[in-house]
């Protein structure tokens, strides 16, 4: 079964996104990966041209779809052995031969057009709605803090990590990750985890174990419906 690695665009900050891509190229050789970019540095220009310029919602979520496929480009050359691909039947191919396939998701999106055009979406949501078209056991979301936490651990020194939440909860919380997650993690069977990328080992834990330091998201009990899915995944 495929993971779904979802590497935040935060990560692109520090030089821990070259450990990190070279810890997922060894990984490859034991676990079928499909990485999904976030946006980045990229994504960040499309909100400063959406401000300025008052550009349609439409032209917004377009243009920051190109910006997740520019940081896919990025990974590319940082993680060995990867292959960039634009549609999920060629990611699983690659990934069914021991290699990493990135995902550059514009076209895909697109065409498809499955999520909203808003802010409210970022790759978060649609990391989440690519794990679910690919039956994945598990979506990973790698960014530049250890997990979910109470508070802003940057403004509030007694904000604790959150090491367990389900979906229901996470639909009540703010920070973090994209508002919009929760609802796609709502239609899709899947666990989530959301953990400190700068920490390459962790991913490793996480992938051998099922465990390591980080927020797991689940389903509540009871509340499991079948993944939706469609031909867009090849099957």
């Amino acid at each position: 079964m495929i993971a779904v690695l979802k590497f935040g665009g935060s990560l692109s900050r520090g030089q821990g996104l070259i450990a990190l891509g070279r810890e997922n190229g060894r990984l490859a050789a034991q676990h079928r990966l499909l990485v999904v970019p976030g946006g980045g540095k990229f994504a960040n220009a499309v909100r400063d041209h959406h401000r300025r310029y008052r550009i349609s919602e439409t032209t917004a979520h377009r243009m920051a779809l190109l910006a997740m496929d520019q940081y896919g480009c990025l990974l590319g050359d940082l993680v060995p052995g990867s292959v960039l691909v634009t549609d999920l039947l060629s990611a699983r191919r690659v990934a069914a031969g021991g290699q990493t396939p990135i995902l550059l998701p514009s076209s895909l999106l697109i065409h498809v057009d499955p999520l909203p055009h808003s802010w409210q979406v970022t790759s978060d949501a649609i990391a989440a709605w690519v794990a679910g078209q690919m039956c994945a056991p598990r979506l990973i979301l790698l960014k530049d803090v250890d997990g979910l936490f109470s508070a802003d651990p940057a403004q509030n020194g007694r904000a604790q990590l959150l090491l367990q939440m389900t979906v229901e909860d996470l639909a009540g919380h703010r920070g973090g990750v994209d508002e919009y997650l929760a609802t796609v993690l709502a239609s899709v069977d899947l666990e989530t985890w959301m953990i400190n990328g700068q920490h390459p080992e962790r991913l490793v834990e996480l992938l051998q174990t099922g465990q390591t330091h980080g927020t797991r998201i689940t389903r509540g009990p009871g509340n499991h419906p079948a993944a939706q899915r469609d031909e867009v995944a090849g099957r």
